[in-house]
């Protein structure tokens, strides 16, 4: 591999001159620096061990790790800011395998980004050092660990980079990664999108969990498929620094082709470690084991120590050896290295850590400005698809440059790639078949602070993605709230997950696509706000709401086909408040819907009152507690109609559960909806609108019959208004 000069941006960040930048004995030096690193981070990686709540380590791959982790962090690759890593325009890194966190880390503390002692008692309850990185560990911005989904967020930085200001994103995976289809997801679209900010290494050692000492299944040359896909691609040996070095620095300087870089690192598992003990996935290491190994640890950096240090004295000699041993010297400082005691010959190279340097970063301003009189203005004589909606207000909102959004081959049911696409097709994108890179790249655009939104069918998001981002959100709050966190008011993520033909909207497209279990499943994923919209204007007020900013994770699910205007243009939208939109005081019941159901639900109450039962209805897009137990104290009877598994009724459990006695009320309830007679839920078949409202009893007819036989059966007294 060529070893070209280092460049401008690299020779700045170490204080170094063009002629310097091109010696040979200046290569020399930095990589016998780079291999006294490396026994440093491995001795801060076998504390990290020994002082582990359960003494455990995910040692193979941490150590496997540590040459490509070396190479970039000291080697200049990634040069972060560390009194604010989350400044846009810096390099960015991502750990995808999550699992070498403990390497990860040992770097992080020498550089400063937190305290030495966040290293001890790690993988405990009160640690921010978990057996996962993730951004309550200062410098960190997203939560990893689940296999294959770094990748997919570093390509969103990638995309980001690309643009004022740019930023190249490197990524760190494992070769166990490579079995998740997630990877091949964003392989694809790098590739294609012509991603030549974006550097991957591929740390192949050649085992994984199951066995460490090799593949469940044998993988083909690496190099070759990642050129499939318009990649550069090579394989290096990572046993040792010069090749990593070489082609890290190929990557930094040559000129750009459009094609992303993947650097296959072939070692093994535990490489550079002295015990068989430490190949394995995870070990729980004995004092006396992490003592053997730290002992032989100590001797190999003395030993490169004292390499360095004939090297150093023989520039001497060297008519350019003054000047190189001054670049060496300040290349030393910036990897915590103190060169004085080699210089006057009498020592070993020490190394320092910290002392700390981020700080709480600066707060984020989320809101998003636009101006209010351009929005669209509805009219109640007509009816309003949500992708029209979406369409028209995005020209609007995504004026704001920090508006960006992510589709995944639905585009045309969301509305949202020609909404921000009508303004700058740069931030409208589209992941094809491919909803778990699709939200992957979307997180990588919140963490940057831009207010995001991606689309699909309701059924068609990722659980295990989701999960992962909702813990990464969880983690930035913590910092955000920490006394001495390293997050402020701002860096939660702005993540809108748009979710289109809720209900019974799929209609006759088929059963794997109809949306009636995915509300219910994805209530239990911490810190997801949910959202169930029922009408056109309603839908523009939820989108005001969440362009206000700090928001969170949002969960938004729309009609497909057009609806009719039941709010007024003055609507103002708040999450966990619900409706009225039909009340009187002579009601003897009240129907709760939401969605499309609140349609139906009202037309139901119109058919009641044509017999004299007076009937009011609830809109309840997002779970109103409150409401709800007013609605239970009333003493009327309670229809929850719904065309989905009973997310309301769910949740109403819940609220009485904790709030009220359910004995002698539970019979004033009535739930509606697609679970079965035994109350299991399942799956709908595709079908017409009509038909679908028809089978499972929720048509105006079938709830206005439903309503009155009910509140007959239960003999209801008259009962003052809400």
């Amino acid at each position: 591999m060529s070893q070209p000069a280092i460049s401008l941006e690299r020779q700045q960040a170490f204080g170094r001159d063009a002629v310097a930048s091109q010696d040979h004995l200046l290569r020399q030096g930095i990589l016998k620096l780079l291999a006294i690193k490396d026994s440093d981070v491995r001795l801060l990686v076998l504390e990290q061990c020994r002082t582990a709540v359960d003494h455990g380590l995910h040692a193979g791959g941490a150590f496997s790790a540590v040459i490509p982790l070396v190479s970039l962090y000291y080697g200049g690759f990634v040069v972060p800011d560390l009194a604010d890593p989350t400044r846009r325009g810096q390099d960015l890194f991502v750990l995808s395998k999550g699992h070498a966190v403990a390497a990860l880390a040992a770097i992080y503390a020498e550089l400063g980004f937190f305290s030495r002692d966040v290293l001890k008692n790690s993988r405990s309850y009160r640690s921010i050092l978990n057996g996962h990185p993730g951004p309550v560990l200062p410098g960190i911005h997203l939560a990893t660990g689940p296999m294959g989904q770094g990748l997919s967020v570093a390509e969103g930085f990638a995309i980001a980079g690309r643009t004022s200001p740019h930023f190249d994103c490197y990524c760190l995976c494992g070769d166990g990664e490579l079995q998740e289809g997630t990877i091949w997801e964003a392989v694809m679209y790098a590739g294609q999108n012509h991603l030549d900010n974006l550097c991957v290494l591929v740390d192949r050692n050649h085992g994984q969990l199951d066995t460490f000492d090799r593949m469940v299944f044998p993988m083909p040359r690496l190099e070759p498929v990642f050129q499939s896909f318009g990649w550069n691609a090579c394989t290096v040996d990572a046993t040792g620094y010069d090749a990593v070095y070489a082609a890290l620095e190929d990557f930094k300087l040559r000129t750009r082709n459009g094609r992303p870089t993947a650097i296959i690192c072939r070692a093994s598992k535990g490489q550079g470690a002295f015990s068989d003990f430490m190949n394995r996935h995870k070990v729980v290491a004995s004092e006396a084991q992490v003592d053997l190994e730290h002992v032989q640890q100590v001797a190999q950096r003395e030993e490169r120590s004292k390499e360095f240090g004939e090297f150093w004295r023989a520039l001497e000699s060297n008519p350019r050896g003054d000047r190189v041993r001054e670049t060496l010297a300040g290349f030393a400082a910036r990897m915590h290295l103190d060169l004085l005691p080699v210089a006057a010959g009498n020592g070993s190279i020490a190394t320092t850590v910290g002392p700390v340097i981020t700080p709480r970063v600066p707060r984020r301003d989320k809101r998003i400005r636009y101006e209010e009189a351009l929005l669209p203005r509805l009219d109640k004589t007509r009816q309003y698809s949500a992708a029209e909606i979406v369409s028209g207000a995005m020209k609007v909102f995504a004026r704001d440059p920090r508006v960006v959004s992510i589709d995944s081959d639905l585009s045309s049911t969301s509305g949202l790639q020609a909404g921000v696409g009508a303004v700058d097709q740069n931030r409208a994108l589209n992941a094809g078949v491919a909803e778990a890179n699709m939200m992957n790249i979307g997180e990588a655009f919140a963490a940057l602070g831009c207010n995001t939104w991606v689309s699909t069918f309701c059924p068609f998001f990722d659980w295990k993605v989701l999960r992962r981002i909702a813990v990464g959100h969880q983690e930035r709050l913590e910092a955000m709230a920490a006394a001495d966190g390293w997050l402020s008011e701002g860096h939660g993520l702005d993540l809108t997950f748009l979710a289109t033909a809720a209900n019974f909207e799929t209609r006759t497209n088929g059963a794997t696509h109809m949306g009636n279990d995915d509300i219910t499943i994805f209530d239990g994923i911490a810190h997801l706000k949910i959202v169930d919209v029922s009408c056109p204007q309603q839908l523009l007020g939820v989108m005001r709401w969440i362009m206000a900013g700090n928001r969170g994770l949002m969960y938004v699910r729309v009609n497909r086909a057009p609806s009719a205007v039941l709010y007024d243009a003055d609507f103002a939208f708040e999450f966990g408040k619900g409706y009225i939109l039909r009340e009187s005081a002579d009601d003897r019941a009240v129907i709760v819907s939401s969605g499309r159901g609140v349609y139906e639900a009202l037309a139901a109450a119109e058919e009641c009152g044509r017999h004299g039962l007076a009937v009011g209805v609830v809109d309840m897009p997002s779970v109103d507690e409150e409401l709800l137990l007013r609605l239970h104290d009333s003493g009327k009877a309670i229809f929850l109609a719904e065309q989905n598994n009973g997310f309301l009724w769910q949740n109403f459990l819940k609220v009485l559960y904790r709030k009220r006695q359910l004995h002698g009320a539970i019979h004033r309830i009535v739930a509606i909806n697609t679970l079965t007679a035994e109350g299991r839920p399942q799956f709908v078949h595709s079908g017409t609108y009509e038909e679908l409202t028809e089978a499972f009893g929720l048509s105006s007819p079938q709830l206005a019959e439903t309503v009155r036989n009910q509140v007959e059966a239960l003999k209801a007294p008259d009962l003052p208004g809400l």
